[in-house]
């Protein structure tokens, strides 16, 4: 791989074989695409003309949409076009005034959401779950293993890292209680996923075969499902959750490109019983990403993804096989990301096994099991980059502020 000529960037988590997306402004300026080059911000708007003039428009706009409807080809072009810009000693002149230090810009909620949909898609997380609200009962409902289970969320909510969550407030009851009350969750959550951003749509009434999953997904992004576990749990039978989840979902701020994971595709575990064969081949493909948990400045967690059981394309495959179609913007989420061990379970209410096992006591007195007020929780990603070193996802920060009664 070619060297880029961005001081600091060689070797860094964001070196030339990463360049995630964002959205990004300065102060006094409209907000536009850039590209992340280790501390750096590539104003793409500012050197469109050296190569891509036809997208001026898009890189000038306030989100990725205009771009990531453009469609597979021209993706991979840009990233070309990009990646050749910051390696290419001679276009250093040109392109360096429009370097940006990350120090110096506000970053944006990367993309406008048109829909979206969280998936349950890991075997750990969902066993776990079985066993602590079903302990009598086998932990895995009889379809989970047959196509992955989903609910459809609310886009409106979605919001980018750093965004306060305000606790949310609900019915709850729990199971000592002989009916329900109303206040703000006592049993606030985090599930740590990865979400998937659709850049090409689809045609209502046509199914996305899984083989497709490229020419529909942009690109990644770290992404917090937060959850009310006590209105959650009262709500959920028999339709699901609503408002236990619809409060908050916080994503990071950059997209990382399909390219930039290339060398991260593994082997899922397995999958038994054999899909339906529109969920694809036997061994689905899935990505070795690995997640670190921080609760207030302490790592409490490393779920692994490479453990997930059911893949991404299948997961689009599931999504659009009734016909649904896709909208440029439309994200779609993993589910919580557990991996077998207790160390890496992705959600609090399975470090705590239901709230009866405080995790965490390193910095707290008592240990931890739900969410405080004050707590703030960041999630980390990181990948196997193509050049042999690692690359980071963007990170996904969030503060939790009291209920506003």
């Amino acid at each position: 791989m070619t060297t880029t000529w961005v001081e600091g960037a060689v070797g860094s988590p964001f070196d030339v074989d990463n360049l995630p997306y964002g959205v990004f402004s300065r102060s006094g300026e409209e907000p536009r695409v850039g590209v992340r080059i280790g501390d750096r911000v590539l104003d793409l708007s500012g050197v469109a003309d050296s190569g891509m003039p036809d997208l001026r428009e898009a890189f000038a706009a306030r989100s990725l949409n205009a771009l990531m409807a453009q469609g597979r080809s021209v993706r991979e072009s840009v990233r070309a076009w990009v990646t050749g810009l910051l390696t290419d000693e001679a276009r250093r002149g040109a392109v360096e005034p429009h370097l940006v230090p990350l120090a110096e810009v506000t970053l944006h909620l990367p993309v406008e959401v048109a829909d979206y949909v969280d998936f349950y898609a890991s075997e750990h997380h969902a066993s776990n779950v079985g066993r602590i609200f079903r302990p009598d009962q086998e932990p895995l409902l009889p379809n989970w293993r047959h196509l992955p289970v989903g609910y459809h969320g609310r886009a409106g909510t979605v919001v980018a890292s750093g965004t306060p969550v305000v606790r949310p407030q609900g019915q709850r009851k729990a199971p000592t209680e002989e009916s329900p009350s109303f206040g703000p969750s006592r049993r606030l959550d985090i599930e740590a996923e990865l979400g998937f951003v659709v850049g090409t749509g689809s045609d209502l009434g046509s199914p996305v075969p899984h083989d497709a999953f490229a020419d529909h997904v942009f690109g990644v992004v770290g992404l917090n499902d937060w959850s009310a576990r006590d209105i959650q749990a009262w709500e959920y039978v028999p339709l699901g959750p609503f408002l236990g989840k619809s409060f908050a979902t916080s994503v990071s701020h950059w997209v990382t490109p399909l390219e930039a994971l290339d060398a991260a595709w593994t082997d899922l575990p397995g999958q038994d019983p054999t899909p339906l064969p529109y969920l694809g081949p036997d061994r689905a493909r899935g990505l070795d990403i690995d997640v670190e948990v921080v609760l207030n400045g302490e790592v409490v967690s490393r779920p692994p993804y490479r453990t997930m059981y059911w893949s991404p394309a299948q997961m689009l495959a599931h999504m659009t096989v009734n016909g649904a179609s896709l909208r440029t913007g439309d994200l779609f989420a993993s589910g919580t990301v557990s991996g077998p061990e207790p160390d890496q379970r992705g959600s609090f209410l399975e470090l705590s096994w239901g709230g009866k096992e405080p995790f965490g006591t390193a910095l707290w007195e008592g240990g931890r099991t739900f969410l405080e007020d004050g707590d703030e929780v960041v999630l980390r990603y990181t990948a196997p980059g193509t050049a042999g070193g690692r690359i980071a996802l963007g990170e996904v920060t969030g503060r939790i502020e009291p209920a506003r009664c």
